[in-house]
């Protein structure tokens, strides 16, 4: 057993090599004979260290970001091959590759940044960190009720953009001396003002599911996926009235951990696949394309699990069922909306089209939900939180401004990163 475990290991090493070698090329490819950016293009950035299979977080900020960007030119800082490779093909703003320490400081000497955005806590976050007369500014890549939404790491920044109230009353729980009034920027959710986009399928009579879990964490705390346990039932289910359109977007890491669990992920694309042979009318989606939004604009009624994907549902101010984790250890924070969520136990998957009828019919469901969209987002009028968003850079703009004036005479601050591997 052990040898064949080694044996996979090693192919496993070998074709993350070739992927790598591979890629590498790529990318030298695309850059090469690129022009560099003219210095004072950019004064505002997003910086991003982890590699492609991270860029769902980076990617639900692209439209966002290129609307900002009609206003104040944005420019994406990509630390790794991968991601930068992708995102050559896919960014809607410019790409700067820096993935040496000294590409960084090149590019900060050339561009006078005055806000840096971060949507995750890679820890090599800090090293862009470390440079100071500006803002470094945490946006998140979602807005949930996980243990990861009230990490005290929110406190190494200076300001945060958070979804509303209750993002508030989360941080307030956890993090000590916070000045959340100056701190926590309260914008909404700008990804809403884009759930839209053409969908591919022709709509007709059917009640469009969509069935977006999560995948199934590296510990018990945080085992919130459900295609195991509730996926596969409700999805055949659904598939079997002939009355309604699946779309089904796993998380693009799912099965990495769990072979069950990426055998169940097959299972369901599987029966997709079956179901649109048998009825070429029915059109279901298995969907792992890198945009979201026209998915949850679509959706008669969603399933999804403890994840941001609850929220990005809940801002679009349709219903949605919570699967409910199977793994007693999995931390639920209730809270908050998951106190009220509708949720949908692993044993009644099995009744699904009958719970979503019954939800569908529900006047007091309906008047939580509206509560609850209150509470995490403010108003959701169509362009209200894009222009929350406008009007806290445009705030974080005017406070940098202030301070430079008042620093004026200070003279200029050498900022030199200290000699380790990433500054070779």
């Amino acid at each position: 057993m052990g040898i064949l475990r080694d044996a996979r290991l090693g192919l496993k090493v070998g074709l993350d090599l070739l992927k790598s070698r591979r890629t590498r090329g790529e990318l030298a490819h695309k850059l090469a004979g690129r022009l560099p950016f003219a210095p004072g293009t950019f004064e505002i950035a997003v910086y991003f260290a982890d590699g492609d299979v991270n860029l769902y977080q980076l990617r639900q900020w692209y439209e966002p970001l290129a609307e900002l960007a009609k206003t104040w030119p944005v420019v994406i800082l990509s630390r790794s091959p991968s991601a930068m490779n992708a995102l050559l093909d896919e960014s809607p703003v410019p790409v700067a590759y820096v993935r040496k320490v000294i590409d960084l400081e090149k590019m900060i000497e050339e561009q006078p940044l005055k806000i840096v955005f971060y949507v995750n806590q890679n820890a090599r976050n800090f090293q862009m960190m470390r440079y100071g007369r500006r803002w470094h500014v945490f946006i998140n890549h979602g807005e949930s009720d996980k243990m990861y939404m009230t990490t005290n790491q929110f406190k190494a920044y200076d300001y945060s953009l958070v979804a509303g109230e209750a993002a508030v009353t989360r941080l307030n729980r956890v993090l000590w001396d916070y000045d959340f009034d100056k701190r926590a920027i309260r914008i909404g959710r700008p990804q809403a003002d884009h759930y839209s986009g053409p969908v591919p399928y022709t709509p007709d009579e059917r009640r469009v599911v969509l069935y977006a879990p999560t995948w199934e964490g590296d510990r018990p705390s945080a085992a919130y996926g459900s295609i195991a346990t509730h996926g596969v039932t409700l999805v055949s289910q659904l598939l079997a009235t002939g009355q309604h359109r699946v779309i089904y977007r796993p998380h693009p890491r799912s099965g990495v951990v769990d072979p069950g669990y990426a055998a169940a992920n097959q299972q369901i694309i599987k029966m997709i696949a079956q179901a649109n042979a048998a009825d070429p009318r029915a059109q279901h989606v298995f969907d792992d394309g890198p945009q979201l939004g026209w998915q949850l604009a679509a959706a008669d009624m969603a399933i999804v699990d403890i994840s941001a994907m609850v929220y990005d549902r809940l801002a679009s101010g349709k219903p949605l069922f919570v699967t409910r984790p199977a793994n007693a250890l999995a931390e639920i924070d209730s809270s908050g909306y998951l106190f009220e969520a509708e949720w949908l136990d692993a044993d009644e998957s099995a009744d699904i089209v009958a719970r979503i009828d019954a939800l569908e019919h529900d006047p007091e469901a309906e008047a939580r939900l509206a509560f609850w969209v209150e509470r995490y987002f403010g108003d959701t009028t169509p362009g209200a939180t894009t222009r929350r968003f406008h009007e806290a850079v445009d705030g974080l703009m005017s406070q940098w401004q202030r301070n430079a004036d008042l620093h004026a005479d200070d003279g200029p601050v050498e900022e030199h990163a200290p000699v380790t591997d990433e500054s070779l």
